[in-house]
């Protein structure tokens, strides 16, 4: 049996696997599942279609699964999906999602949450992201993996950050971020390129390299965004190591809308 603290209410018909601890009075709802080895700390609210996979360390005073805080929504049946092995801290909140953005809400593994984080609903954010305290997501935004969010980032609506990116504290993100760029400011600007981050994450000098160079293409040499994603385009013939992360960038850049375009 699930390890249900006596003060806890977990409805009867909620799926609780066996290896899952809830603290003192929090409440689960009917229509939750929460996977092994998940640990749901005291005092938290986790409604709604809400699906929460293995070993997540959940900390008291978070609401998970709540309806999303837009006035369009009529009560359709939408979804907060939460992958494996998350650390989500004190009082975050997490929405399900809305028929007009795919009714999901997800979160994918290996996550670091920390408090008073807004997810909006039909947020999608990757792995083995960081988020700072106090990271605001709007709606639809979309967060790659290995993400870093500063502390009091907050992110507009539909904007995308793509993998490896890092924003400074006290960021406000109105256009999307491309793969592996820096950004700070109000409203942020691209500032650097996360060299660090891909070095302690295993990048090879020769894949430094072509960020240094897609850097160059799309921020320092006056390029327009098309001639700046043909220059990148070439990269692999001066780094096959890269090609991926060229590839990477190629295709967030193209999936970039006009009317909002990047961080520059």
């Amino acid at each position: 049996m699930a390890r249900i603290h006596p003060t806890a209410i977990v409805d009867p018909a909620a799926e609780l696997d066996d290896d899952v601890d809830v603290g003192a009075y929090s409440l689960v709802g009917p229509q939750v599942r929460v996977g092994a080895g998940t640990r749901i700390g005291p005092h938290c609210v986790i409604e709604g279609r809400t699906t929460i996979g293995r070993n997540n360390r959940i900390f008291q005073f978070c609401s998970l699964g709540a309806v999303p805080q837009d006035k369009k929504y009529a009560g359709e049946p939408c979804e907060l999906i939460i992958g494996d092995g998350n650390t989500v801290r004190e009082f975050c909140t997490f929405n399900i999602g809305t028929p007009g953005g795919g009714g999901v809400t997800r979160v994918g593994d290996d996550n670091w949450i920390m408090a008073y984080v807004h997810l909006a609903h039909d947020c999608r954010v990757g792995s083995h992201t960081i988020f700072a305290n106090n990271a605001q997501l709007a709606g639809h935004v979309e967060v790659g993996d290995w993400v870093i969010l500063g502390g009091f980032t907050v992110v507009h609506q539909f904007v995308r950050l793509g993998a490896h990116s890092m924003t400074a504290m006290c960021s406000l993100l109105f256009a999307d971020v491309p793969p592996f760029v820096m950004t700070q400011g109000q409203p942020a600007r691209a500032r650097s390129m996360n060299f660090e981050g891909l070095r302690r994450r295993g990048f090879s000098s020769e894949r430094i390299a072509a960020v240094k160079a897609m850097h160059k293409a799309l921020f320092r040499e006056g390029l327009t965004l098309e001639q700046a994603v043909d220059r990148i385009a070439a990269l692999p013939q001066r780094f096959p190591e890269a090609a991926a992360d060229a590839a990477l960038m190629r295709d967030f850049l193209a999936a970039t809308p006009a009317d909002r375009g990047i961080v520059r």
